[in-house]
């Protein structure tokens, strides 16, 4: 056993001998596992929280600038419950967003990092993650072990969020200390030497405090690439004191430390000899063994480490006022040497073997912010009108380091001739056993610091008991500087460049109307805007830019990219509250984007549209059978790209991509995730999930460049059970990827594309003390 699954492995335990121990005393179960009488439903078949009346509480998003219901609510919200997280046996923010239909991840390239890239609505949306309501920034791979839910926002959200890319964001909320004593405890092992287990353990201290731990270790393999393996642990600490009362304090640590092999998947077609080279495939992708991995296990690797210290304070003065401050202080890393099989020059016929060089990327990416977010909110009433309304601040201050390492090669595999030195490998059998000596030495350090100011503004507006006026504004200051530091080859001189203080003031809005047919549902429209500021929309906050465009607008300060977005839609809550049910139809439109529109001329004239449509399903249709998920349709569109030119003198080349669908945005994507209890103490189901062709790229335009690359459609099953051994005790069995489908997850349509793992099954004990 290797150092890191030995170490893996003793978390695992560490986690499982901290569980007895904190168990040896009698304790009372969580709320959510106690079965109510009338129904028998325990959580693990509902996915709402179950009150002592036996009645469903939907899960809603936990934020204050949300002043209205989730049914009441005029924008497509998505909340994934723990029990999903639980069920699907998801480890990471990617194979739990798979649940969300609409949503895709898109491939490290072309200067990104490699960490989480969610994909909403076209757009890419990579910084608008938030943990509790604040900007999770810093690139990483993000863990699920201290979630109670996630939240997806869709469309243009900037009132929410600040500064944005225009399709969304996603909340990641933390399990906090309750006044009920429970410990949860899961051991899980699998195929591909998979071992996971955690623990999370919740202790009452007297009547208005307590402290919540939760433990994560795990190791494994990727299931169906050889080589690929990962080893982490994590450890969250909560305390509040004042539950139950009208001053709440809850401090909190998250700790995640995770290292693993990283993928950048097989080569395209284009290695073969480039955009003229044969085509094996429609879609692109070379046709090479799925399994096929082209890194070096002797020196590639990604480390991600995170630590987190937030503090919340929160007091109610009355109904009328309550008022919340959230401080937090987080680190990030992002640290990584990785094999890119696409770059490092065409692959060469020697004999009858194709033989290619590695390519390599690599970051290394400390990340701190601090940020602070007041909000002041409540209910009062006006001339009859009831008013739920929230005012807010938000004040943060990112910094991010950047360097590069430079990879030195002493031995290794050598290259036939005509290629030279070390580092090559057969392209249709590559070796990640290959030997490699050399150095790992990393560069000077750049600095880019980003500084905001965010003030805030929502109202939901009672005018009749059926019609509700949702309305929001935000103005923020978005400020940006920094300095970038370089190494000439040979000599080692280091050159800063000084990157000029940049800002930005944007105001953005949102507005609603809310027909209520009945008090359980509602018919709603909905406006909303968002800004980009140029900064963000190159895609790579992790460095520093100075915001000013090519050409003729090469002294020219951008304005931010505007997103705006028309949406109806209708809520309902059915059978009992149980279900819920949603649908949505949206236009959004991305303008302002600096593209080259005649010889020597560039202008802020880029634009995109996507409209489409969003159908959502969450709950239960009777105490035994749970449904969660939804279809999405999105017809996407470039509807004013960069032109190019050519030839002496030079005349314009009209872009070849207008009216062609954007990356990352396949037209069709759907997933059910279904439970049925069968018998008292079996319940079975699983999931399918489908996504049509999928364009690469990176920036959200047309995708795949002039070769059209893009990732076929596929169909993809899971499946799951769960036997209740005891009232505490059940083991979980899942299935995933059941039919061992081998397909493409995305491409960046450049130089790889990354496959999705293969089946893979694990077994899991959870105990309920």
């Amino acid at each position: 056993m290797s150092d890191s699954r030995a170490a893996s492995l003793r978390a695992l335990l560490f986690a499982s001998s901290a569980a007895g121990m904190l168990c040896a005393a009698p304790a009372m179960a969580e709320e959510p596992e106690v079965v109510v009488t009338a129904d028998v439903v325990q959580q693990s078949t509902n996915l709402g929280t179950i009150d002592v009346t036996g009645q469903v509480r939907r899960p809603a998003p936990q934020s204050p600038e949300y002043v209205a219901p989730l049914v009441d609510t005029p924008r497509s919200i998505t909340v994934i419950p723990q029990a999903i997280i639980e069920q699907t046996a998801a480890t990471s923010l990617q194979d739990l967003l798979r649940t969300s239909p609409g949503i895709t991840f898109g491939a490290g390239e072309g200067g990104q990092p490699l960490a989480d890239r969610p994909f909403i609505r076209g757009q890419s949306s990579g910084n608008n993650i938030f943990v509790d309501g604040v900007r999770d920034t810093g690139g990483q791979q993000r863990e699920v072990f201290n979630l109670e839910q996630v939240e997806v926002i869709r469309g243009p959200d900037s009132v929410y969020s600040g500064r944005g890319s225009g399709g969304g964001s996603i909340n990641l909320s933390s399990k906090s200390p309750k006044l009920n004593a429970f410990t949860n405890v899961s051991a899980g092992v699998g195929t591909d030497d998979y071992l996971r287990g955690t623990v999370d353990h919740n202790m009452p201290l007297g009547e208005t405090a307590a402290l919540r731990l939760n433990l994560m270790g795990a190791s494994g393999d990727v299931a169906g690439r050889n080589a690929v393996d990962y080893d982490k642990w994590g450890a969250a600490l909560s305390f509040a004191a004042g539950l139950g009362t009208n001053s709440t304090v809850v401090a909190s640590y998250y700790h995640l430390d995770s290292n693993q092999m990283p993928d950048y998947g097989i080569p395209l077609y284009t290695k073969r000899g480039g955009a003229t080279a044969d085509r094996p495939d429609p879609s692109g992708v070379l046709d090479v063994d799925y399994s096929a991995f082209y890194g070096l296990k002797a020196r590639d690797f990604l480390n991600n480490r995170v630590d987190s210290f937030t503090f919340d304070w929160t007091h109610r003065f009355s109904d009328a006022v309550t008022i919340r401050n959230v401080s937090r202080l987080s680190n990030t890393l992002n640290d990584y040497v990785v094999t890119n099989p696409g770059d490092g020059g065409n692959a060469v016929l020697v004999g009858d073997t194709w033989w290619m060089k590695r390519g390599l990327k690599n970051r290394w990416n400390p990340a701190r912010t601090l940020a602070n977010v007041t909000d002041v909110f409540g209910k009062v009433s006006t001339g009859g009108i009831e008013h739920s309304y929230d005012v807010g601040l938000e004040l943060t201050r990112e910094t991010n380091r950047n360097a590069g390492y430079t990879v030195t090669t002493t031995g290794g595999t050598a290259c036939p001739a005509p290629l030279t030195g070390f580092d090559c490998t057969p392209l249709y059998a590559p070796n990640p056993d290959d030997p490699w000596t050399g150095t790992i030495v990393r560069g000077p350090t750049s600095r880019a610091v980003t500084q905001t100011v965010g003030a805030y503004a929502f109202d939901s507006i009672s005018l009749t008991d059926r019609i509700l006026l949702n309305l929001g504004v935000r103005w923020d200051s978005y400020q940006t500087e920094g300095t970038n530091l370089a190494q000439a080859a040979g000599t080692g001189v280091i050159t800063g460049t000084p990157v000029p203080k940049r800002k930005w003031d944007f105001v953005n809005y949102q507005a609603g109307l809310v027909f209520k047919p009945t008090e359980a549902s509602s018919l709603y429209v909905s406006y909303a805007t968002s800004s980009t500021p140029p900064t963000v929309s190159t895609g790579d906050q992790n460095t520093a830019t100075n915001g000013q465009g090519a050409g003729n607008l090469a002294n020219t300060i951008l304005d931010p990219e505007e997103s705006e977005s028309f949406e109806i839609g209708a809520k309902a809550n059915v059978f009992g509250d149980r279900l819920a049910l949603s649908a949505a139809a949206f236009h959004l439109t991305r303008k302002n984007a600096a593209i080259l529109v005649d010889v020597g001329v560039f202008e802020q004239a880029g634009e995109v549209e996507v409209q489409g449509i969003e159908l959502g399903v969450s709950g239960n249709i009777t105490p035994l059978w749970q449904v969660f998920g939804g279809y999405t349709w999105q017809d996407s569109e470039l509807v004013r790209g960069a032109v190019t030119t050519a030839g002496t003198p030079p005349v314009v080349v009209p872009n070849a991509f207008e009216g062609l669908p954007l990356a990352n945005t396949p037209e069709h994507s759907a997933s059910l995730f279904t439970t049925y209890r069968l018998l008292p103490k079996l319940t079975l189901g699983g999931g399918v999930y489908y996504v049509s062709d999928s364009f690469g790229g990176n920036q959200g335009g047309a995708g795949g460049g002039a070769n059209r690359i893009y990732a076929p459609e596929y169909t993809r099953v899971d499946a799951f059970a769960s036997y209740d051994v005891t009232d505490r005790a059940s083991l979980q069995l899942n299935v995933q990827n059941v039919g061992d489908e081998r397909y493409i997850l995305r491409t960046n349509g450049i130089h790889h594309a990354d496959p999705a793992p293969g089946r893979s099954a694990s077994l899991t004990l959870n105990l309920r003390f």
